[in-house]
């Protein structure tokens, strides 16, 4: 290996004299290439943060193993949630994304860890902050972007917008808040009732959690001992109250009262994977439903007419940028471990912010739906039947 790498880079030196940096650099993927397999560590374990446990004797362990695969792959989802919704800012600010549009940036340790944690055969549904979560089930960020500006190519032919994007398994992002938290009890109702060993998600913010409506939900899936984990992605602020003075308290870890709590580092995607395989087995085995609180922090403001700084100062967003961020975080672990060099991230950067400007070139000029797609897919599996327009004697065919 040493070998090689002496002839490699005597070859880079010449190829430097004679054509200049574009070949250095070429060369030097050519060196990253070339360690891939020998020189770098396939995995390594890492200590994580203790969780707060309600209920519990015992919680998630206090290390993580990580291989080297699972570490890229991370990497490269949270910064393709992070690229896109810096694009879907750009786009929305240049009014070429209108209406309600919630990023979902300084989150991704959260759907990253949570999808670490389950499998795409198991269940999930969200409130309205839900492209990170279409990306990690299954969408792509062509789709995703064409969703956002209203174009044919959208992942719901471009009638869903921000809120509402749909894949299997995954039940959208959801606008009534907290009314995606009784729904997904329904979903893990069929999982217990088919006896599929499958599991719901039913996430909501710390805002929702005030909503009487998941207390009654946290009942009946007590009762009825149903798959599901809730998890309440606290961060911090709501739509613009700060947690403290919206709630008397701010355990939601312990909001289910008879039901299992876990307190979680969001930031932490190996906090977050461990914490949820931990949930996971904890449905899977028949013990009824757990409740997991991950504290995290957006970036953006609510919605994209919300400044955010109104109510926290820009200084508090720094810090935890620099203090906290999940993608930093993850790849300071990988570079210290030797599993990733400073190129090959480098080199996924680069390949991220193309794919995100291809999308965005895409969404910017596939066609808008035709007005007789207007009352398609009313319901599924159905013959085509007549609808009414805008007027009465405008008709329209709705296929399923």
């Amino acid at each position: 290996m040493q070998k090689m790498l002496t002839i490699i880079s005597n070859v880079l030196r010449g190829s430097a004299r004679r054509n200049g940096a574009q070949v250095v650099s070429e060369g030097a993927s050519l060196v990253v290439a070339s360690r891939s397999y020998a020189d770098f560590t396939p995995e390594a374990t890492f200590d994580i943060k203790k969780v707060d446990l309600h209920r519990l004797e015992e919680g998630p362990p206090l290390t993580s193993t990580l291989t080297r695969e699972e570490g890229l792959k991370y990497y490269r989802t949270m910064q393709t949630i992070r690229r896109m919704e810096l694009k879907a800012d750009q786009l929305y600010k240049q009014k070429i994304i209108r209406g309600f549009c919630h990023l979902y940036d300084g989150q991704e340790a959260c759907a990253v860890g949570i999808e670490g944690g389950i499998t795409l055969s198991d269940h999930l549904i969200t409130a309205y902050r839900a492209h990170g979560y279409t990306l990690t089930r299954g969408g792509t960020v062509r789709e995703i972007m064409a969703e956002l500006t209203g174009r044919r190519g959208g992942i719901a032919k471009g009638k869903g917008g921000s809120m509402h994007m749909y894949t299997k398994n995954f039940y959208g992002g959801n606008g009534i808040v907290g009314a995606q938290v009784p729904l997904g009890a329904g979903v893990a109702l069929a999982c217990k009732y088919l006896g599929n060993d499958q599991l719901c998600v039913s996430l909501y913010g710390d805002g929702a959690a005030n909503q009487g409506q998941i207390f009654e939900t946290y009942n009946m899936s007590s009762l009825w001992k149903l798959p599901i984990i809730f998890i309440c992605e606290n961060n911090q602020y709501a739509m613009g109250t700060s947690v403290e003075r919206s709630a008397a308290s701010t355990e939601y870890y312990k909001r289910g009262d008879y039901i299992p709590g876990i307190r979680v580092d969001g930031m932490d995607v190996l906090c977050v994977r461990e914490a949820t395989k931990f949930a996971a087995a904890h449905c899977r085995s028949g013990k009824g439903p757990i409740l997991m609180e991950l504290q995290t922090y957006r970036y953006h403001g609510h919605s994209m007419s919300d400044p955010g700084v109104s109510y926290r100062t820009r200084e508090e967003i720094q810090e935890v940028r620099s203090k906290s961020d999940p993608i930093s975080m993850l790849k300071d672990r990988m570079l210290s471990n030797n599993m990733a060099s400073i190129e090959e991230l480098k080199e996924i950067d680069i390949a991220v912010r193309k794919e995100i400007e291809d999308a965005a070139q895409f969404a910017t000029t596939d066609p808008e739906p035709p007005l007789d797609d207007l009352c398609s897919h009313i319901f599924a599996n159905d013959q085509p039947f007549e609808v009414r327009g805008a007027t009465p004697w405008t008709k329209l065919t709705s296929t399923s």
